[in-house]
């Protein structure tokens, strides 16, 4: 009779490597499955979850899988049904739709009724969104903007996530300097009726919990219900989510856990890595498993992205390898400015026939809205994968937009007052309500002249404006936006607001360069309005495309667990990735490298690794990522080199000089043979191999004389 594994392989084509089989068969007790990147590790779930009904003869219904996500959740349903169609129904579901369930029931034998404040499309419920701004803006006097929001939701769920007790939310880094005020007010309002309280995502695993704990009969039901439980994604688990695992797990201990603690990317939402790298403090007799075979990438990439995770020190060990072969080395590029990698690459999709199997993979998502643009104008169909809105209700967008507004009717007193704070004017509190009560229209710079006390200085100011502002009229959007920068003062107004809020000045400056890159092409403050409303829906529709020749756009966060077959990593300069913050700070640091193995790991035959000099003429550096990588290409490469460079005689035709070298010079490489130069600089020359290029330091392969002119010569 056949064992497990020979059916599989004979039925599914499935063939499990020696980890993954021993991970399939422990089944009883905990285990901790570490995965790398592309080792297969949802096969080795589903294939370890039949293992347990079909050979062991648990019910189905007795084993429970968790993941972090719905759509995984799904992923994970079908592909069992798919590899598994009879053994019946096992329960796949989110932690949170777990905890929705538990805190359900706990919340019911308390006499308390609820209502979910997130995820809930009824207008009559007051949202989590809603409420935290009203709360912002009466606690700062100030209206809350979407970065501002984001803010204040990752603190509220990171001290919950992190089971940070009220007392300590002061300790804990703020985002604002009521936030702990503002955070206390929302908790009470969501609890002040005490028979109907309001709920967000967070709260149910605060109840879950809470129920687990302390509700002898809900942890009886719950802990009782399933005999197997495997938790998938672990490293994006906080410290309550695991607590509630915990629990579930307490009577029986059979848990397994399969994680990657090299891809603990989501700090800021209390993805705790320390809690897998101390796995056996809280399950003593666990077993831990390292799956190291790649299946996904190839070589080139495997070994180079396997040498440049080893320089974080909170790990564990694991020696990532792939039996794939060599393809392309992996490029690092840089380009003389960010529209010339934008440049680079769309030139570069343009003349590739697989579109659909490429990303784009960027740390912000700012970055992708002049992709998006180009893209669009090329005719390259594209999907961005979780689009983010936030660049188009910026409120520096919004700024731009009314300021240009004001320009076609400057007796626009409403508009006038959404950017009365914005000009470069100081105008005070009461001066701005004295403004709004004058009943005269009229143009806003005079009935300002007119009626309201103005200081010299004001006054001074006020008819420059209205000089400016008839120059607006006619000009081109670029021109316009430059003139509201530096005319109108509004990137001082921008200096001034980050230092006031803590907003990072960089990235308002970069959404304003954004904007002027977008208006280059364009001829009226009309068209660049219009263009921005395109690219708005543009983004929004992107999501749903079903081209299968599209080009995937992602953050580097939002592109763990996909895979392309060419992968363009933009913008890595220092600064971006890692940020100034994470260098400031080794977790942060080693974080921020975690966040770069990832985006390198998604690539499975080419990775180009893309930096520029410089960005609205300041000089960029490049990001010490892009070094550490270039000094592993280089060892490896003088490794190959010296193998090789003891088996061949001397040739004759060796290059010797840098003044040798030209592009188009047909060469011979001691290591990879034929090709011919396609680019030269000072420092970097870049060789064509039939198929593969190569970027090498010119220093380096003329010192060690690994060129010579394609010339015949006797050995």
């Amino acid at each position: 009779m056949m064992d497990f594994f020979e059916r599989q392989e004979k039925l599914n084509n499935i063939r499990l490597n020696n980890t993954q089989q021993r991970a399939v068969l422990h089944s009883d007790g905990p285990l901790l499955l570490l995965a790398c990147p592309g080792s297969g590790k949802t096969t080795t779930l589903i294939m370890r979850i039949g293992y347990l009904i079909e050979e062991k003869g648990i019910p189905a219904n007795r084993i429970k899988a968790i993941t972090f996500s719905r759509a995984a959740a799904n992923d994970m349903k079908l592909r069992y049904q798919h590899f598994f169609p009879s053994l019946g129904n096992v329960d796949f579901s989110t932690i949170h739709s777990l905890a929705f369930s538990i805190t359900s029931r706990y919340l019911k034998s308390q006499g308390i009724a609820f209502t979910l404040i997130e995820g809930n499309n009824n207008p009559q419920v007051p949202s989590k969104s809603l409420i935290l701004k009203d709360l912002y803006k009466r606690n700062l006097k100030e209206d809350c903007t979407d970065d501002q929001l984001q803010e204040m939701l990752h603190f509220i769920s990171f001290i919950k996530n992190n089971r940070v007790p009220q007392s300590d939310w002061g300790q804990m880094k703020q985002p604002n300097k009521e936030a702990v005020k503002i955070a206390i007010q929302y908790e009470a309002i969501k609890t002040k009726n005490p028979y109907h309280t309001l709920l967000d995502f967070d709260d149910l695993l605060v109840y879950a919990f809470q129920a687990l704990s302390t509700d002898r009969h809900i942890y009886s039901t719950y802990s009782q219900s399933f005999d197997y439980v495997l938790t998938d994604e672990s490293q994006d688990t906080s410290r309550l989510q695991h607590a509630i695992v915990e629990q579930l797990v307490s009577n029986h201990l059979n848990l397994c856990v399969v994680a990657d603690d090299d891809q603990t990317i989501y700090s800021w939402r209390a993805a705790d890595s320390a809690y897998l790298l101390n796995f056996k403090d809280t399950y003593p007799t666990a077993k831990i498993y390292k799956m190291e075979q790649n299946y996904r990438s190839s070589h080139n990439i495997v070994s180079v992205a396997n040498q440049f995770i080893k320089r974080n020190s909170k790990r564990y060990k694991k020696e990532m390898f792939t039996e794939n072969g060599e393809q392309q080395d992996i490029i690092l590029k840089q380009l003389p400015d960010d529209q010339a990698q934008m440049r680079y690459v769309i030139y570069e999709l343009l003349n590739t026939k697989d579109t659909g199997s490429s990303a784009i993979l960027f740390r912000n998502n700012a970055s992708a809205i002049l992709y998006i643009s180009e893209l669009e104008r090329r005719g390259i169909p594209f999907y961005m994968k979780d689009v983010d809105q936030r660049f188009f209700s910026h409120w520096v967008v919004e700024d731009i937009l009314n300021f240009m507004r004001l320009s076609f009717n400057l007796k626009r007193k409403d508009v006038f007052l959404r950017v009365a704070r914005k000009f470069n004017l100081y105008l005070s509190n009461d001066q701005i309500r004295k403004f709004e009560r004058i009943q005269e229209e009229g143009d806003v710079f005079e009935l300002l002249s007119r009626h309201i006390d103005l200081k010299d200085y004001q006054i001074q100011s006020v008819l420059a404006y209205s000089k400016i502002y008839k120059q607006f009229t006619g000009a081109r959007p670029k021109m316009v936006i430059r003139m509201i920068r530096e005319d109108l003062g509004y990137e001082q107004v921008l200096n001034k607001r980050a230092e006031k809020f803590g907003f990072n000045i960089d990235v308002l400056l970069d959404i304003m360069r954004t904007l002027e890159q977008i208006a280059e092409s364009l001829t009226s403050m009309e068209s660049f309005a219009k263009r921005l409303s395109e690219l708005d829906s543009l983004t929004q529709s992107s999501k749903k495309t079903k081209d299968p020749r599209a080009v995937t756009l992602s953050t580097f966060h939002s592109a763990k667990g996909l895979e392309f077959n060419t992968v363009y990593m933009i913008d890595c300069l220092s600064g971006t990735i890692p940020s100034e913050e994470d260098m400031k700070d080794t977790d942060k640091l080693e974080e921020a490298r975690r966040l770069f193995y990832v985006g390198m790991t998604r690539a499975k035959k080419h990775l180009e690794l893309l930096t520029y000099a410089s960005k609205d003429g300041k000089d960029k550096s490049e990001s010490r990522f892009i070094s550490e990588v270039r000094n592993i290409v280089l060892k490896k490469l003088n490794k190959e080199v010296k193998v090789k460079e003891s088996t061949e005689p001397a040739n004759p035709n060796t290059i010797q000089q840098v003044e040798e070298l030209s592009v188009g010079l047909a060469i011979v490489h001691k290591t990879f043979g034929e090709g011919h130069i396609i680019s030269l600089n000072n420092d970097r020359i870049i060789l064509k191999f039939r198929e593969v290029q190569k970027e090498l330091a010119v220093n380096m392969v003329v010192d060690k004389g690994l060129l010579a002119k394609n010339q015949p010569f006797v050995k």
